[in-house]
């Protein structure tokens, strides 16, 4: 009986997470996160069913219809080539949030693995990534991107690998801060005395501990990416004519801003609503994930 409670004692044992219910629930309660995520579905349903959404071809010139306002024929009017504005802001969804969830994606992934492998091992690996870290901390991250993109050439992979080289130093430095909470705790002390492997209490009993804050950090990542892709795109570098692209069209409408205003009102009120919703949705989930703001939400 006595084995019995020892072994249970020092059993290795994870914080309990917070349940998927118990956070909808919360989200829900909120009305900014509400509207957040609305327009998180819309923004992605229209990069999804662009084809069936969209009135016409992106590329399909209407020479007839050059520079024109709203019409019947052409809801947001059309560009600079006659083509249907309103059909290259939808189908310029696909890049923005192609961009936005594949820069995501791979700098949790990077900066995930290098942030456990800092925080849980210390010594000249830790000191090796976090001078890494402030090496690409200390410039602008725009400019950090441009520079980059520049220098890979244009096109939606390189703006990617360019987001992504800058995007991982945040999610690093995060992951290594909750590694340093948790590495002295009772459950990782007691796997590496039952003999677990490094790399096994690294992901399996260290790991969970940062799935919350890096939900929180995946949001507003995303709001953060589809950003510098926009900002690089209005600056030429990123996906190239005649790929619809809010960047693009944003700059391209910047020439005609005082007859055509449209050209331009259309993807930066698109790209402003994306990147306010992702901030929101980011904000929601943090009062979410962490009991000592879950009350909170109700108050706003």
């Amino acid at each position: 009986m006595t084995e019995k409670i020892k072994s249970q004692e020092f059993e290795p044992r994870r914080k309990s997470a917070v349940g998927f219910k118990a956070v909808m629930r919360s989200l829900f309660r909120q009305k900014l996160s509400v509207i957040a995520m609305t327009i998180i579905v819309l923004l992605f349903s229209l990069a999804a069913f662009a084809p069936l959404i969209a009135p016409y071809p992106p590329d399909e010139p209407d020479f007839y219809y050059v520079l024109k306002g709203p019409s019947a024929k052409h809801w947001l009017g059309t560009d600079d080539l006659g083509r249907d504005l309103l059909s290259r802001v939808i189908y310029g969804a696909r890049i923005s949030m192609t961009v936005g969830m594949a820069c995501t994606i791979f700098s949790l992934m990077l900066g995930t693995f290098l942030g456990l492998l800092a925080g849980f091992r210390g010594g000249l690996t830790d000191q090796f990534i976090m001078r890494l870290v402030d090496m690409i901390m200390i410039f602008p991250g725009l400019i950090f991107v441009l520079v980059l993109a520049a220098a890979l050439g244009p096109g939606m992979i390189n703006i990617i690998i360019a987001i992504t080289l800058f995007g991982w130093v945040g999610v690093a430095r995060l992951v290594r801060g909750q590694v340093f909470a948790v590495r002295e705790t009772p459950y990782v002390e007691a796997a590496q005395a039952m003999g677990a492997s490094h790399w096994r209490v690294m992901f399996k009993h260290v790991f969970p501990n940062c799935t919350a804050p890096l939900i929180v950090m995946a949001a507003l990542g995303l709001g953060g990416a589809v950003g510098m892709e926009t900002g690089a795109a209005f600056l030429g570098i990123g996906v190239q004519p005649p790929t619809p692209s809010w960047g693009r069209e944003l700059r391209t409408g910047f020439t005609y801003l005082s007859t055509m205003p449209l050209f331009s009102i259309a993807p930066g009120v698109l790209i402003t609503s994306a990147i306010l919703a992702f901030v929101l949705l980011g904000d929601g989930l943090r009062d979410a994930l962490d009991p000592r703001l879950r009350g909170m939400g109700r108050r706003r």
